[in-house]
């Protein structure tokens, strides 16, 4: 699989120990406020179950959305860990997992268990379709997942009225000491009659973007804002905010939507910052207010 890979679209090959030990030294002099409380409404159970007509997504938390698209529940990188790592999780998920639909197609961005959980996983109701990047189809059969596709960048299916497309994000993969960049990394686009949704996966700024723009008409981009201090060292693999909002000028999306920086704290920034600093270079683009949709944990966003 290595040797298969474009190398534009590796960001980390091998991390040196001193770069490591850097972080943590310089981590440990920050004193962060974790008291910022990420807003969360009020569930629409009834709503989420029995819902076959009305495009929406609801954002459960971190990269975890619920779908409805087309008539299908669709899910993106179902992962309800209340620790990552030795860390806990600094906010609950916006939806139960026992309140979560019956699901038709499960996404799966790459393979960091921040994105990939299989405890989630087993936990979902219905019989999924599960998408997958190249090289994981082999563990999720292990683990007794099976219904499973896995797909190269660009690479597309079309399932009961959408078209799902593996996108190619800059990052890298590893779940193990021995497996770095054995499966593949990436977004999915998904295409319907009436919407075209990108959730973005994990990715440093590239200038690939403008070329996913011109290849595809873009109505909502899930995009990541969170995971980028200290930049030195995480910016191969995390956009910050400012970059965030260029990539979604470049793909001349409609909306924004952003996730990756409410539920685990995997760099340095908190929360609010990467939310303040997003609204301010929004503010400085002269951005229309009414494209950037931030959702409160748990919301549902009719589209």
């Amino acid at each position: 699989m290595k040797d298969k890979i474009d190398k534009e679209f590796i960001s980390v090959e091998k991390v040196s120990l001193k770069d490591l030990l850097r972080w943590r030294r310089e981590r440990r002099n920050k004193h962060k406020d974790l008291t910022y409380v990420i807003p969360r409404v009020q569930v629409e159970r009834d709503f989420l179950c029995s819902n076959r007509d009305t495009d929406c997504l609801t954002f459960v938390g971190h990269c975890t959305f619920i779908l409805q698209l087309a008539g299908l529940t669709i899910i993106t990188d179902p992962v309800w860990a209340a620790r990552m790592g030795l860390d806990k999780r600094l906010t609950a998920p916006g939806v139960s997992i026992e309140h979560v639909p019956p699901i038709d197609v499960v996404l799966i961005s790459h393979n960091h268990y921040d994105h990939l959980h299989y405890a989630s996983l087993r936990k979902l109701k219905g019989e999924p379709l599960f998408l997958v990047p190249k090289g994981l189809k082999k563990q999720l059969l292990r683990k007794g997942f099976t219904n499973v596709q896995e797909f190269e960048w660009w690479e597309q299916v079309e399932h009961l009225g959408v078209a799902f497309t593996f996108i190619p994000s800059l990052h890298w993969s590893r779940r193990t000491l021995f497996d770095l960049n054995k499966s593949l990394w990436g977004g999915w686009m998904m295409e319907s009659a009436e919407k075209n949704i990108y959730f973005m996966g994990d990715t440093g700024y590239h200038n690939h973007f403008s070329k996913i723009g011109e290849r595809f008409s873009i109505d909502y981009a899930l995009i990541p804002i969170g995971s980028y201090e200290p930049e030195w060292f995480m910016g191969k693999q995390h956009m910050t905010p400012e970059q965030a909002v260029q990539s979604f000028t470049e793909l001349n999306a409609h909306h924004f939507i952003p996730m990756h920086y409410d539920a685990y704290r995997l760099a340095d920034e908190t929360p609010k910052e990467a939310l303040d600093r997003l609204h301010a270079n929004w503010n400085t683009q002269s951005l229309d207010r009414n494209r950037l949709k931030v959702l409160s944990l748990g919301e549902t966003l009719r589209l």
